[in-house]
């Protein structure tokens, strides 16, 4: 019976940590904005990305890998901006599913107004991704503009939670 329980907890564990999204959440700039400033007591790495961005795609197993890592801190949290297209969210889920992203994924559709709200993230973005933001008890603690490498990630993770 305690092997058998032993086991369920594993599972359980494994189920919760490695899940993936049914679905994806459709917010605007201001409900992007407010999600992070929810999450002011954790050290939150927010990644903008698009599946039609060879160096983002290139980049998410990095992420995944730490992430994982990271996945039983509740100090830790990784959320990854899909910038592709409203109607392009079934091809998000497919690659959510087919990639193994197990970070939350949200998908921001505010291409309109984003001449708006990039300067909002950070004055130095010229809006091309992959951008990475990293916060700190609710403040920006770093910007990363273009590709990130494992080292790099895990570095500016490791510098920054304690």
């Amino acid at each position: 019976m305690k092997n058998l329980l032993k086991i369920l907890t594993v599972f359980l564990f494994c189920t919760f940590y490695n899940a993936q999204q049914a679905d994806v959440a459709v917010l605007k700039y201001e409900e992007l904005e407010k999600k992070i400033q929810l999450e002011k007591d954790k050290f939150l790495v927010v990644n903008f990305w698009s599946t039609t961005c060879a160096p983002c795609v290139k980049e998410l197993p990095h992420f995944m890998e730490i992430n994982h890592q990271y996945a039983g801190n509740p100090e830790f949290k990784m959320m990854l901006v899909s910038l592709d297209r409203l109607v392009d969210k079934e091809r998000v889920l497919k690659f959510i599913k087919n990639k193994n992203l197990t970070a939350e994924v949200v998908l921001l559709d505010d291409i309109k107004r984003m001449n708006t709200w990039i300067p909002r993230f950070e004055k130095e973005w010229d809006g091309n991704i992959p951008v990475t933001l990293f916060y700190k008890n609710g403040e920006k603690v770093y910007f990363n503009d273009g590709e990130m490498s494992k080292e790099e990630l895990r570095k500016t993770i490791t510098e920054n939670l304690q």
